[in-house]
């Protein structure tokens, strides 16, 4: 059984079940596989959900970087354009599934060594790759130049988790942080040659 196999079936059943109830059988039901097959490739349920992680931090993490290099523009629309791909659907499946399912496991890093680890790995390239962005706004004009890149990096991945797990909960959407970036972040110039384009 293909990896990806594995960790598509682990999706559905986390998102179905819940972190608390999830078993390898669980997991098993969502393939053609049985349990046993699965402990050939993951020793645990917690060996697969570590590598269940990764995969979801690898795949977000490759989704907003794509949608970065094809706004192909300022360091302001590539923001934006990061915005959108992290509040947004992958090409498969529901943004609230792939939503509840991190948040599942976000759940259990003060409890789980290995996927605190995780998530502050997955946090820190998250933060560089949108630092970098903010960077290159400012030096080509699009963003603010007394904006301090790390700090207003952290700031947006902070926004952005709390907007995924809004839009989770309360079904709020994405439009609170792109104001914030155009209020805080955009010069104004920019901003008005945006607009009248």
């Amino acid at each position: 059984m293909a990896d990806d196999e594995i960790l598509d079936a682990t999706w559905r059943a986390l998102c179905t079940t819940g972190y608390a109830d999830l078993t390898m059988q669980d997991i098993a039901d969502e393939t053609t596989k049985s349990k046993a097959a699965l402990h050939y490739h993951y020793d645990s349920k917690r060996d697969l959900l570590e590598r269940f992680f990764d995969h979801l931090a690898d795949r977000f993490l490759d989704r907003v970087t794509d949608a970065a290099a094809a706004a192909d523009g300022s360091g302001a629309a590539r923001l934006s354009a990061v915005v959108d791909a992290a509040l947004s659907p992958p090409d498969t499946g529901d943004i609230e599934d792939v939503q509840t399912a991190l948040l599942e496991l976000k759940a259990q890093s003060p409890h789980e060594q290995s996927f605190r680890e995780g998530l502050c790995a997955f946090d820190e390239q998250f933060r560089t790759l949108v630092a970098d962005i903010i960077a290159d706004g400012i030096d080509d004009g699009s963003i603010q130049a007394d904006v301090d890149p790390e700090e207003t990096a952290h700031l947006i991945v902070t926004m952005l988790a709390g907007a995924q797990l809004r839009q989770v909960s309360v079904g709020e959407n994405r439009q609170t942080v792109h104001d914030h970036i155009e209020r805080h972040l955009e010069q104004r110039v920019y901003r008005r040659e945006v607009l009248s384009e």
